[in-house]
């Protein structure tokens, strides 16, 4: 069995959940760490038991050792870092948004092509067991077809115009960093939508702090998704057919709870989901197998993925591409 040598550039909070979904997969190595800090880069290489760390990003993508690079760092970066580790013939597993336009998107697709190295963009959502299952029962027909898909994703943090999520310079705004969710549970389940509308407020520094957006799919079905930095909300999905629906529990982003409830029945009913860890497992686990198979995609979340949901925010976010 293979064991891959990972390597995360930042130490925020994202980078210690991923690096505690590593510790339980036999195939990963938690080998180094990277950040701006010295002294954090040994503090979360100490905390998480990773061998090496690095002040310095570009220390770490020049380490022969890596094999892959997970990147954690603020939006602004992702799209740079990605293009330097491809450079350097690393995998690369780079958090969502994986660009901030389709432009970059596609920019980072090509160079994974060329240099022949493993690209995706890490949802971590996309992979977790209840999304499977989801998915499964809505082809199976267990709802019939789809007619409304309803997603909401709300929380309220302290307002701070430096702040990454307020910051525009940093890629900051409610789309990005948690809209990002609702629009990827519309693609998953019902592929590229035909039309995108959207309302914006906006946040003092310009970016979107509330974003309500309706999307139709190409078989008809309308979608009503939300994310706001104004508001904490339930942050459920259900999603509506012809002879029942399906609903996503609270923070249906992560590792949560599935109902079903059929067309003439009183109660929803739970559908059994095993989890194991602590859900960004999956992600790392797919990466794995996908270099395993010398892969440069995943077939889960595709480069093209990637693509089609950056052109949907461009869209909400009424940006050219």
């Amino acid at each position: 069995m293979k064991r891959y040598r990972w390597g995360i550039i930042g130490t925020g909070h994202i980078a210690g959940q991923f690096a505690e979904g590593l510790r339980i997969l036999q195939k990963a190595q938690l080998y180094a760490v990277a950040s701006r800090s010295e002294e954090k880069a040994a503090g979360f290489a100490k905390q998480y038991a990773f061998e090496r760390s690095y002040g310095s990003y570009q220390e770490l993508l020049n380490d022969p050792l890596v094999d892959i690079v997970y990147i954690a760092t603020p939006n602004h970066l992702h799209s740079s870092l990605t293009l330097e580790a491809l450079a350097a013939k690393k995998a690369v597993v780079c958090e969502k948004p994986l660009g901030l336009s389709p432009a970059e998107v596609q920019q980072m697709n090509q160079a994974s092509e060329s240099n022949h190295c493993f690209l995706m963009e890490a949802m971590w959502t996309a992979f977790l067991p209840s999304m499977r299952i989801l998915r499964e029962r809505i082809q199976q027909n267990e709802i019939g077809e789809p007619l409304l898909l309803k997603a909401e994703f709300g929380i309220h943090p302290p307002y701070d115009s430096q702040s990454r999520l307020f910051n525009p310079a940093m890629g900051g705004g409610s789309v990005y960093d948690i809209g990002i969710y609702p629009l990827f549970l519309f693609h998953y389940l019902l592929g590229t939508p035909v039309s995108v509308s959207s309302e914006i407020s906006l946040a003092p520094t310009g970016v979107d702090m509330t974003a309500v957006m309706t999307l139709r799919s190409q078989s008809g079905c309308i979608a009503s998704l939300l994310s706001s930095f104004a508001c904490d909300l339930k942050s459920d999905a259900v999603i509506v057919g012809e002879k029942g629906s399906l609903r996503l529990d609270r923070m249906f982003h992560m590792p949560t709870h599935l109902y079903r409830q059929l067309r003439g029945e009183q109660k929803e009913t739970e559908v059994p989901i095993d989890y194991i860890g602590n859900g960004y497992n999956y992600e790392a686990e797919e990466a794995m197998r996908c270099l395993d198979e010398g892969k440069i995609e995943s077939e889960i979340y595709s480069h093209a993925f990637s693509y089609e949901l950056s052109n949907t925010i461009s869209k909400v976010l009424k940006k050219k591409s």
